[in-house]
């Protein structure tokens, strides 16, 4: 919906005529009843995605699959044969599929649309006069919105005050350098890039601050377009799924290549065509596992749940993969190892501490040259004002004798914030960027020539003491300031990130520490958090440090420091390029917009929900909600989880595919009757694989994964040790369907009997493998992993549809089975049970070997390990 009949002029007439055109005083901003009733006209400010495939259509798009095409010409030519009972269960299975497929997708698509709400936009607007924070999507045409470093650009503005503001375009224009802004007023002609007075929804501010006229919101903004793209844009597969999905093309090649051969066989050796062709569809149906990438991105999917039940939304598939193979994890300090709780606990002025009533012109300072109140607003900020309360004075009252007349918000490349109060200004900031500036400096007794000696003692007894400390000073217009004191103050180390981090270490993960922060404070945190043991054991660099030192050296020096100091938000790129350059899995982790270059070039960026800026959350593959180094922990520890979990139900069924198609394969080679046919093969299929192989995603955490080393990047995802068991496996169901088979032929049962206890016993060595694939590298017995009600829930909804396909008349008639006594039974129990202690013998055995390797129970090596 467009907002005015000429949105092209906005940006080559005065700011003041636009906001006039638009009914809004730019000081006062819209009412409220006002803003309500454009809402109401306009619509809220959101672009409404076109409308994707309808539910018919999602079902008929479950069928173009190659897979489907051959089992509906199997069911055509059964039918054509005269098996119209076989063609109805081969539809059946068909259509069950599909539907299926139809319900995943549209539960996947309302997970995605509820994770989309999770992380809202919001804007800083003026109305009825005062500022407030709304959700973006209430913005109307006319509302007087305020941007600063960080925000993203809530709808199209035309910009009334410009304070040194610059935004990035490049999602809009393709400018990869960030556009200096004005007020100014351009020519009509000018295309978008060139439209300095303008910005637009979807951009970023990264730098300075500006107010602005909203000129047009949701689908009318010059973002729309893209922004209807990039909702329907079909989601990237992760490295995972490809490698399943070429494996499984591999493994369909290989097997059609044996069904043509074994069906050549078989017609020369004079078997009837039909029968040939049943044979064949039921080797090619059985062998391929045609619903692996599904379930492989199932359990991805439940991985996402559970880590945003640990406050970490995951933005996208594969971070939950790469999750589990970090080695790395870069951390910011305030709010993420601490408590983000500031209390200033000590004053400084003229080189010596102090007490508060000595520092009264520094605690001026401090409310002044801050742009929080009491509860609200930036931490370090609120305890500036508490300070200055606890000292008996009035922030209220010193903001009203001295109100603002302008300001320079805080710059993360000089880490100071300039406010202007009439003839007074102040600068609030890093002690060495604040005394940098200064000549003087304030004492008792007047001003003096500032001693940089004694200011640089006291700085460091400070920080020694784990404080972060402020620089504080005054000037007028057009002369030097003079530096009035410091304020210190402590910000407890969070209880759980000190566990966290022993957790992360102990599981062979290295945690580095980077801060803005004095080097001082910053070694004390890290031995706070147990990253170091003592503060004299902390290697730290400082930014200033990184810049001096040798390219052939930088890469070694990175590798070894526990904590970086004074780091720009731009030497982040370089430390994750560098980790990077080693062979590490870096998680990084940023709030700031300049930290989105180093988010999005981390293998996994995770970006801060409750203080972080959009830019950040945009750029990161996973957003902590609650701004907590123990959810990253938490995330890691889930991210290792669901690859052991993928390796399970990948080690499971596997071996029950391959099996299917062998037992198959070789009756066609014995020239024998088939001990299983293609129904009874789908119904095996259909069955164990949602009852019994999807309970591994459901699988609770090993014990002792997070004592494990990280899963070297690099490790193939069918090892050698994974093959192996494969194999094993594959042969136990072909011998034990082939022994049930024969037994019962022999002991003068019916063909249809004979067939029921070769299913039985396939299913049966499948639920008793499935108990062997709890643990993968350790006899699952020693290593119990804990109840699991959906193991038991689907063990016993398989054996209930076993009996019912065994016992059910039309079961019989459908599946040609046929019921069965005691015996069958039994021989379903033994061999299960022996298919259990081979498989738990396996693992013994090769445990064992590893360690005669020297290879410990904690590595993967020549062990099958599930990650």
């Amino acid at each position: 919906m467009k907002t005015t009949a000429h949105p092209e002029a906005f940006h080559s007439r005065p700011a003041t005529e636009i906001a006039g055109q638009l009914g809004v005083d730019p000081q006062q901003g819209l009412s409220t009843e006002e803003a309500e009733a454009r809402l109401e006209r306009f619509g809220p400010n959101a672009v409404t995605a076109p409308s994707g495939p309808g539910p018919l259509l999602r079902l008929l798009r479950q069928f173009h699959d190659p897979l489907i095409y051959v089992l509906i010409l199997a069911g055509v030519v059964t039918a054509a044969f005269g098996g119209y009972v076989d063609a109805g269960v081969i539809g059946g299975v068909v259509v069950l599929n599909a539907v299926i497929g139809f319900v995943q997708e549209s539960r996947a698509q309302r997970a995605l649309e509820a994770l989309s709400r999770m992380v809202p936009l919001e804007a800083i607007v003026l109305r009825d006069g005062a500022l407030r924070r709304i959700p973006a999507v209430r913005l109307v045409p006319g509302d007087v919105v305020e941007l600063a470093a960080g925000d993203r650009v809530p709808a199209d503005v035309r910009l009334t005050d410009v304070r040194l503001a610059e935004v990035d375009e490049s999602a809009l224009t393709g400018e990869s350098v960030p556009v200096l802004k004005s007020a100014d007023a351009v020519v009509e002609e000018a295309v978008v890039a060139d439209r300095t007075g303008c910005a637009y929804s979807g951009t970023l501010v990264t730098r300075g601050w500006a107010r602005a006229v909203v000129t047009a919101t949701g689908g009318a903004t010059e973002l729309g377009d893209i922004q209807h793209l990039v909702a329907t844009a079909e989601v990237v597969a992760t490295p995972l799924t490809r490698k399943l999905a070429r494996f499984s093309r591999q493994l369909s090649v290989a097997i059609v290549a044996v069904a043509v051969a074994a069906f050549a066989l078989g017609v020369f050796r004079g078997t009837p065509v039909p029968e040939m062709f049943t044979a064949v569809v039921a080797l090619a149906v059985g062998a391929i596992p045609e619903g692996l990438p599904a379930a492989v991105a199932i359990v991805l999917a439940i991985g996402v749940v559970r880590m945003s039940r640990r406050g970490a939304i995951v933005r996208n598939l594969p971070a939950v993969e790469t999750l589990g193979g970090t080695t790395v994890i870069c951390t910011d300090k305030t709010g993420t190892l601490t408590q983000n709780r500031m209390t200033v606990t000590a004053f400084a002025v003229a080189g010596r501490v102090v007490s508060p009533a000595e520092a009264r012109e520094c605690l001026v300072a401090g409310v002044l040259c801050n742009d929080a109140r009491i509860g609200e607003g930036d931490p370090t900020e609120i305890a500036l004002l508490e300070s200055a309360l606890a000292a008996g004075l009035d922030p209220e009252a010193i903001r009203a004798a001295a109100p603002r007349t302008e300001t320079v918000p805080f710059e993360s490349e000089n880490r100071m914030m300039t406010t202007v109060h009439g003839a007074v200004g102040y600068l609030k900031g890093a002690v060495e960027e604040v005394a940098a500036r200064c000549a003087d400096e304030s004492t008792p007794d007047g001003v003096r020539p500032l001693d940089a000696a004694a200011l640089d003692r006291v700085h460091r007894e400070l920080t020694g003491r784990g404080l972060r400390v402020l620089a504080f000073a005054r000037f007028t217009p057009g002369s030097a300031p003079t530096l009035l004191g410091l304020q210190a103050m402590h910000d407890p180390p969070r209880p759980e990130a000190v566990a966290a981090v022993a957790a992360c270490r102990s599981a062979g993960i290295d945690v580095k520490m980077i801060t803005g922060d004095h080097a001082g404070t910053a070694r004390a945190i890290a031995a706070a958090v147990g990253l170091v043991d003592t503060p004299s054991a902390a290697r730290v660099l400082t930014g200033a440090e990184l810049t001096e030192l040798p390219e052939a050296e930088f890469d070694d020096a990175v590798a070894a420091t526990q904590v970086f100091a004074r780091v720009s938000p731009g030497q982040k790129l370089q430390l994750v390029r560098a980790l990077q350059r080693r062979g590490h899995v870096v998680a990084m982790t940023g709030d700031g917009v300049n930290d989105a270059p180093a988010l999005r070039r981390a293998d996994i960026g995770v970006a801060m929900g409750r203080n972080g800026t959009d830019a950040a959350r945009q750029a990161a593959d996973m957003v902590l909600t609650d701004d907590d180094f123990a959810s990253i922990e938490a995330a890691v520890r889930e991210g290792r989880s669901v690859f052991d979990n993928l390796r399970k139900f990948i080690a499971w069924t596997l071996p029950a595919n391959i099996g299917e198609g062998m037992v198959v394969l070789v009756a066609i080679v014995l020239g024998a009757t088939l001990p299983i046919v293609p129904v009874q093969i789908l119904w095996i299929n259909m069955t164990t694989a949602v009852f019994l192989g999807l309970t591994m995603a459901f699988e609770p955490t090993e014990a002792g994964i997070m004592g494990r080393p990280p899963r070297p990047p690099k490790r193939p995802l069918f090892t050698a040790a994974l093959l192996r068991r494969v194999v094993l496996v594959s042969l136990l169901l072909v011998v034990a369907a082939f022994a049930a088979y024969r037994a019962e032929l022999a002991a003068g049962l019916s063909l249809a009997e004979a067939r029921t206890s070769a299913i039985n016993v396939f299913v049966g060595v499948q639920a008793a493998y499935l108990l062997s694939c709890r643990s993968l590298d350790r006899p699952v017995l020693l290593a119990w992993p804990g109840r699991s009600r959906m193991f038991a829930l689907g063990v016993g909804l398989t054996a209930g549809l076993q009996l019912l396909l065994t016992y059910v008349p039309v079961m019989n008639t459908w599946f040609h089975t046929a019921p069965v006594g005691v015996r069958s039974w039994l021989w379903v129990l033994g061999a299960a049970v022996v298919a259990f202690a081979v498989v738990e013998a396996d693992k013994l055995i090769w445990h064992r070997v590893a360690a005669r390797r020297g290879i410990s129970s904690g590595r993967e090596g020549g062990a099958l390990r599930a990650r």
